[in-house]
């Protein structure tokens, strides 16, 4: 089902997302950290206990930066209420995901949150709908960080009046999601094991969408069974480069890009690679179990340990 013939694009740019508010405890920081896996190879390490547990107190624990994607959750369900585009929300896919911090995530706040269109291209028989979301803490006002989520709505395109496919984006070509994979050898490689019960954990941070629990939903979907959360294998991701290349310190991390390229089932082993440039590091995640990529992207970091490995 393809935009309306009257749909206008500037009228989408210009729609104004109610503000939301995202309010989190230090107990939710700790269930987000059991869900990209934390932990869960060794209850003991250092390196990761602090997001679960902190001695003087669980409101001393600290935040793994993904977690400010779950920011972005409440404005996913707002697409189906954009003006003029016409979609099944059914075959929505999630594409890339973006993030910056600018202070490290509080172990408890409440969140502002205001949305934005940031871009929008007609790709024929779809549209890739992008949405810019700010957190700003409430208490201070401060701004900590910033999400721009990619959405590929599967229906909706075909809206250009004109020979030329419509394209906006507010940051002006968006390469972001494009990194190339260097050739050379991973300056670092992590290897974990999801657990079968990994998405029925990941969803307790706010995703509760059936393809993720539900076998049977899963199946009308082309699943054998249900999947992994994309933002969990993210968090995953950024977990093992904070691991390998940190040297656990995930306020280190400045902005994170990733790219969803296939599914992930709960229970297979990702091995995340990582190539170091600079300040950057390219990474992509592989499924063991069917020598797959299922995820890539970078993690730009504020500065490098002396000793990373």
């Amino acid at each position: 089902m393809a935009a309306s013939s009257d749909f206008d694009p500037q009228l989408l740019i210009a729609h104004k997302f109610p503000e939301k508010i995202y309010s989190y405890t230090e107990r939710d920081a700790a269930i987000y950290g059991l869900g990209v896996g934390a932990c869960a190879k060794d209850a003991l390490d250092d390196k990761e206990l602090k997001y679960v547990y902190h001695p003087d107190g669980q409101q001393f624990i600290q935040v793994l930066p993904t977690f400010a994607a779950l920011f972005s959750n409440d404005f996913a369900s707002e697409i189906e209420h954009l003006p003029g585009l016409e979609y099944d929300p059914r075959l929505l896919l999630h594409g890339h995901q973006f993030i910056e911090i600018y202070k490290p995530l509080p172990s408890n706040a409440s969140m502002v949150n205001r949305a934005s269109i940031s871009g929008l291209q007609d790709k024929g028989k779809a549209a890739i709908l992008e949405i810019e979301i700010l957190s700003y803490e409430k208490e201070s006002g401060e701004l900590i960080c910033m999400n721009r989520m990619a959405v590929y709505l599967r229906g909706a395109g075909g809206f250009s009046k004109s020979s030329q496919p419509y394209s906006y984006s507010k940051h002006g070509t968006n390469t972001a999601s494009n990194i190339g994979i260097p050739k050379g050898q991973p300056y670092a490689i992590f290897e974990e094991c999801t657990q079968p019960s990994q998405a029925l954990l990941y969803r307790l941070s706010g995703d509760y969408n059936p393809l993720h629990s539900d076998p049977k939903i899963a199946e009308v979907a082309g699943f054998s069974r249900p999947i992994l959360h994309g933002l969990c294998t993210l968090g995953f991701a950024v977990r093992a480069v904070c691991n390998r290349i940190c040297g656990g310190d995930q306020t280190m991390v400045k902005s994170i890009s990733g790219r969803f390229l296939l599914h992930v089932y709960p229970g297979e082993t990702l091995i995340t690679e990582m190539w170091l440039d600079g300040l950057r590091v390219v990474y992509q995640v592989k499924v063991k179990e069917r020598n797959r990529t299922v995820l890539s992207g970078f993690v730009d970091l504020n500065r490098l340990v002396s000793s990373s490995l």
